[in-house]
């Protein structure tokens, strides 16, 4: 078989029943993107109001990642080859001891207040069945109705940490519908039901809806984005660097609808979550135009045996 069926990894736990935290475990996929990581850790240290359990999932990590997480203390699995997200991620989720699970991207500074907004969600709802995240901001226009567009730098080397801090303590946002962004939080037994990132999409391009999906699918309704918690995400400093799997025409071909449908005319992706909106019905139109796609996928995506 091909070196993608044989990875190899290794992890390392560290944890004490005499450490009890309050908060969630923080699973945080990186590959070789230190400065960012360290940057995102710093930030979860400094602004989070709860303890919090940081789970690395560390493909290669040869730039320093490796060294920083056992300096730290901090628990991690490692793949010797870059494995993609869904892999690495659902491997960290293993070494979990919350039972609320936050999937965090490395390129991300969380502000003040941020867990503890996303923390006041969780307590509001009477069950396991929710997926809430939190709000992003970013420095370029991506026409996601959900982010707010204020540049407080391109990378980090640039970062203004004060103006954005500045920003986080003035600005308010209301509750908005589709989470399905990281930082998200869900609960553990919820991600274990769906078994987590599907990783027929490794590296990873299309799993958030995919596990979104996932969750309505078992009954989860209350996909909340919280205003209240706010991170700063430069944006694509990993997701650049690698070869794109084609995820648009897997969800098509997997679920019979496509992505940007069900975010919107499903979840709504973007209203304001005290708006009481009809979701929109599968219509004759759409699945002629889902079968049209789905056949057009078809085509440009033989398939391939595995040997």
């Amino acid at each position: 078989m091909g070196s993608f069926f044989y990875m190899v990894f290794t992890s390392k736990k560290i944890f004490s029943i005499v450490d009890p935290i309050d908060g969630f475990s923080i699973l945080i996929p990186t590959w070789n993107n230190f400065q960012y990581l360290r940057l995102c850790l710093n930030a979860i240290i400094k602004y989070s109001s709860l303890k919090h359990q940081i789970i690395l999932a560390i493909n290669e990590g040869y730039d320093g990642t490796l060294e920083f997480a056992d300096e730290r203390q901090i628990s991690y699995v490692h793949f010797k080859e870059n494995v993609g997200v869904c892999i690495a991620v659902n491997a960290a989720r293993s070494l979990a001891v919350s039972d609320y699970l936050v999937y965090m991207n490395d390129d991300m500074v969380p502000l003040p207040g941020w867990d503890l907004a996303l923390m006041e969600e969780v307590r509001k709802s009477d069950s396991k069945l929710f997926m809430i995240s939190s709000t992003m901001i970013e420095p370029y226009e991506t026409n996601n109705p959900c982010v707010i567009v204020q540049n407080f730098g391109s990378d980090c080397k640039n970062f203004d940490e004060n103006a954005a801090l500045l920003f986080a303590k003035k600005y308010s946002k209301n509750n908005w519908k589709g989470a399905s962004w990281p930082p998200f939080v869900v609960h553990k037994d919820v991600w274990d039901i769906v078994g987590g990132f599907g990783i027929e999409y490794s590296p990873g391009f299309y799993s958030d809806p995919d596990f979104s999906l996932k969750l309505y699918l078992i009954g989860v309704r209350h996909f909340i984005g919280c205003g209240k918690s706010l991170v700063y995400h430069f944006g694509t400093k990993s997701t650049k660097r690698v070869k794109k799997n084609n995820g648009k025409d897997l969800f098509l071909l997997k679920w019979g609808i496509t992505a940007s449908d069900f975010y919107f005319n499903i979840l709504n992706l973007g209203d304001d979550f005290e708006t009481e909106k009809n979701q929109s019905q599968i219509n004759l139109f759409f699945k002629i135009k889902y079968f049209i796609k789905s056949f057009k996928a078809l085509l440009n995506r033989p398939i391939k045996l595995i040997k």
